[in-house]
């Protein structure tokens, strides 16, 4: 098939005077290098990593659009906070959205890039807020037949980022895990995950809804932090589970440290020599994410046997190496409408995905609302 000479981009800039601008930009449609694919991007996911690029520390109660159509142009400012954190993307335009789907129409001349023609694949690299996108074959997951662009769109971050956790767990001698923001849809993938894996998963979240939520799919250990009983009730579900490993979408606040300080106590009902400096077995929290924005605050009542630390899943793979990395992916294709199936309560075109309106609803990040942009809509 021709395609287009040229193609719409989503791309977001914060300007010197203190403003985020994002935009549909026109750009060339490339030529793919030896090793390359064109995809025709038909179903891209917004997840919260994607609002770190695409607003950042701007003021989005206060966000304005503008025009209408390819250009629709979204407005919001950035207060002086805001300009010191981003200040090394002052005037860039970056492209936002990290994983997508589609059909690839163009390959370049190596046989890999060759066997992809035609073929429904799942991508991950940044760019997918677009009409096309340029990628390296390699980091195409071929969809099995029957499946469609939207069953594939959310095949990399949340599935890869949810099989990474229990790598992680086993990598480093852990057994059960403690996981926040547990009713997300990565969430409930872990959930799944951890069942057909024999895990014991510790889920935190903040509402009751979101208990009945992961109820319904059969969680065993659900603390809500809104009770009264939440400490009493994380210690319980820590002990019964042995879990010493906690990730923390949250990112601020005392919630990782809360975890840290059940851990401890929960290792302390194990009757052993007493020590002034905790329990001997080390308790870890990764932060993956920034829900809360506010200050990682620690208590350090948990002895000395602790660490928390950034976990990002890119990190991770590498480190990890390519026959992990190719191990869950082929778990992922081959559980795609299954254990990591996803489900959208919207589907938006590019421009839509710039109304003010719109972005304040999914910029909400509410439990059980997941948006699909569809770039050719």
């Amino acid at each position: 098939m021709s395609l287009p000479e040229t193609y719409l981009q989503m791309l977001s800039t914060v300007t010197e005077g203190g403003e985020l601008r994002m935009e549909l930009a026109e750009k060339q449609m490339p030529s793919p290098k030896s090793d390359q694919v064109i995809v025709r991007i038909e179903a891209t996911p917004i997840n919260p990593s994607d609002h770190g690029v695409m607003f950042g520390w701007t003021d989005m109660s206060k966000a304005t659009s503008s025009g209408s159509g390819k250009d629709t142009v979204l407005s919001a400012p950035v207060p002086p906070a805001g300009m010191r954190v981003m200040k090394g993307r002052i005037g860039q335009a970056l492209p936002v959205g990290n994983e997508g789907a589609g059909t690839v129409v163009a390959a370049g001349d190596s046989e890999y890039a060759q066997s992809l023609m035609g073929k429904t694949v799942a991508a991950m690299g940044g760019g997918m807020y677009g009409q096309y996108r340029a990628v390296n074959a390699m980091m195409c997951l071929p969809l099995q037949e029957g499946h469609t662009a939207k069953d594939g769109a959310s095949s990399f971050v949340n599935p890869m980022t949810a099989l990474s956790f229990l790598e992680t767990m086993r990598l480093e001698g852990h057994k059960a895990i403690v996981h926040t923001a547990a009713a997300s849809n990565l969430g409930q993938m872990l959930n799944r995950i951890c069942r057909d894996d024999g895990v014991d998963l510790v889920n935190i979240v903040r509402r009751q809804e979101q208990v009945d939520i992961l109820k319904n799919m059969g969680a065993k250990y659900i603390i809500n932090s809104s009770d009264d009983s939440y400490m009493a009730d994380l210690v319980n579900a820590i002990h019964e589970t042995g879990a010493t490993l906690g990730f923390d979408a949250t990112g601020g606040g005392k919630l990782a440290s809360d975890i840290l300080t059940a851990m401890e106590q929960a290792a302390a009902r194990t009757p052993g020599a007493y020590s002034i400096y905790g329990s001997i077995a080390h308790k870890q929290v990764y932060l993956y994410g920034g829900l809360d924005t506010s200050p990682t605050l620690l208590t350090r009542g948990y002895g000395m046997a602790w660490g928390v630390g950034g976990w990002l899943l890119p990190n991770f793979l590498a480190k990890a190496g390519m026959e992990v990395a190719m191990r869950l992916r082929t778990r992922v294709a081959n559980e795609l409408t299954t254990t990591f199936a996803s489900h959208y309560t919207d589907e938006i075109s590019l421009a839509e995905a710039l109304d003010a309106k719109v972005v304040a609803r999914y910029n909400a990040k509410k439990t059980g609302e997941k948006f699909l942009i569809c770039p050719q809509k």
